[in-house]
């Protein structure tokens, strides 16, 4: 898949996803007074987590502590109260408490806006810190999640085995004017139609460009 091809898919994928439901922390960032601290939350939360879930778990726990300092107040049975049932609740509420406090104690309460100081925040690796950088800063990021990792295989735009490659290679292949969207377009597109288990190709308004790399079975 060429340059001129990825363009005209993420074209056709973006006039496609207002039919589709969007990801949870996109709209938990929409919602928020702090549009970064939200979607950090909310990614951390959204970890081996159904959407639904994250976005109750999101709207719970941020109106009960809507800043790092109010959260890093609670106590962690509380926190882990208000986020249950995400998956790893109890090892989330500890993160979320000590990366709050590191927030407050040494960013000045803050989201730190640079990939670095994100990842060095407990519970947060490369997936978290993109979508802080694009979807809370509105700023240029490549987050790359097992859908797009996927995907992007599928369409043989990429042949890589882990999403750090897959993320390493997005960011000396595609055009940056798509790297704050790629995420939304693809995860929306992957939790609709392009599903990981038999795809529903047979609908699919960007069939004909796909190279169906390793593709075994689809509808």
């Amino acid at each position: 898949m060429d340059t001129a091809t990825i363009r005209k898919v993420l074209r056709i994928l973006r006039s496609e996803v207002p039919r589709w439901k969007v990801p949870a922390v996109g709209t938990i960032a929409d919602e928020a007074a702090d549009r970064p601290f939200a979607t950090l939350v909310g990614t951390i939360l959204s970890l081996r987590t159904k959407d639904a879930v994250t976005s109750q778990a999101s709207s719970r726990i941020l109106a009960a502590a809507p800043t790092p300092e109010a959260l890093a107040a609670l106590p962690v049975r509380r926190i882990a109260r208000l986020i249950y049932p995400v998956g790893f609740y109890r090892t989330k509420a500890a993160h979320l408490k000590e990366t709050c406090r590191i927030l407050v104690d040494q960013h000045g309460g803050a989201v730190p806006r640079s990939i670095d100081e994100l990842l060095a925040l407990p519970g947060v690796g490369r997936k978290t810190a993109n979508l802080v950088i694009t979807v809370g800063y509105d700023d240029y990021g490549i987050c790359v999640d097992t859908h797009v990792h996927r995907i992007s295989n599928l369409w043989g735009y990429v042949r890589t085995k882990t999403p750090d490659e897959t993320e390493s290679e997005l960011r000396g292949k595609l055009p940056r004017r798509y790297w704050k969207t790629f995420n939304d377009l693809l995860v929306t597109f992957g939790q609709n139609l392009c599903v990981p288990v038999s795809p529903w190709c047979s609908r699919c308004p960007v069939e004909k460009h796909c190279g169906k790399v390793g593709l075994k079975r689809s509808r």
